[in-house]
């Protein structure tokens, strides 16, 4: 078990490097600088130049790209020349809104997908289960932009029942985080179906079966529980990538969270916000993969003795 965290642990350092070194490279190749942006196209080239170098963008890219890891060490990012204080301040500010955010879609896509692939996996083959798996088909097939305007055309503009943007009590909550979670119970409910198909094919259900029990107790007192191995799994990968694909539902409805930090600080070049922020979300994502990797390691001793 020890082996493994150390073998989780050298991995997870290898990908943020490379996260880092991504990152690093596409805000270089992006066009056009801060300094223009700040300045504007009509400005004067010696005021250009002279922000470039006050924002240490005049050194060769081996300079800069050195410069850069060092600061990611100490993680300190610089200055946001936008918002004039430290870049990583910014994120952080932001951070809790979109954690905020993502867990209670977590909560919403685990309930719903749950329920749902429990009922399918019940009663595959049967009508339920086609709806179920039609319905999960669609829930990841519309764009998440277009399902949040719906939402807001629907329940905002008509019905008039929920607000359409902005922060402040828990009915602003209600439309983005619905929207957000609609991918994830699709992905919920159909690994759920799968491994609640898959356990109740096994040969310990088949023995319950015959000293007398129920499907349902089958389901509910034996499959159950190694049907969530990994569901859970997938929870925990899951969370991260809904607070990195929380920016086209943040923005949709004006969340205030990282989001619409990340689409602000890329429209205005801003290197050490852009940086702070992607290498962030890319630390939370590792840091749930190692989280994941563990959980399971824990539940299923099978991967627990294969990685002794």
């Amino acid at each position: 078990m020890a082996m493994m965290v150390i073998r989780r642990l050298a991995s997870a350092l290898v990908v943020m490097w490379g996260a880092a070194s991504l990152i690093f490279v596409v805000i270089r190749l992006a066009p056009g600088g801060p300094a223009v942006v700040l300045l504007g196209p009509d400005a004067d080239p010696e005021a250009v130049a002279e922000l470039t170098a006050r924002l240490g963008l005049d050194r060769s890219l081996p300079e800069q790209y050195l410069t850069y890891l060092l600061d990611v060490v100490r993680l300190d990012f610089g200055e946001s020349y936008r918002l004039d204080m430290p870049a990583m301040e910014a994120v952080l500010n932001r951070l809790p809104a979109s954690i905020e955010l993502a867990a209670t879609a977590a909560v919403i896509a685990v309930c719903a997908g749950l329920a749902l692939g429990l009922l399918a996996g019940y009663r595959r083959g049967g009508a339920l289960d086609r709806i179920t798996s039609t319905l999960t088909i669609g829930l990841q097939a519309f764009p998440t932009f277009w399902v949040g305007i719906m939402l807001i055309l629907t329940f905002s503009l008509v019905l008039r029942l929920l607000p359409s943007s902005g922060v402040g009590t828990p009915a602003h909550m209600v439309l983005p985080a619905v929207t957000l979670s609609l991918p994830f119970t699709a992905i919920v409910a159909r690994l759920t179906r799968s491994s609640v198909v898959e356990e109740l094919e096994e040969p310990y259900a088949g023995t319950a079966r015959a000293k007398g029990l129920t499907d349902r107790q089958v389901l509910l007192g034996h499959a159950l529980r190694n049907s969530l191995i990994p569901v859970l799994t997938v929870v925990t990968l899951q969370f991260g990538a809904l607070i990195g694909g929380a920016v086209v539902v943040e923005n949709v409805f004006a969340w205030p969270g990282l989001g619409s930090l990340i689409v602000s600080a890329v429209a205005g070049r801003d290197y050490a916000v852009v940086q702070a922020a992607a290498l962030t979300i890319a630390g939370v994502i590792v840091l749930l993969n190692l989280v994941a990797d563990l959980l399971n390691a824990r539940l299923d001793p099978r991967i627990r003795l294969g990685n002794a």
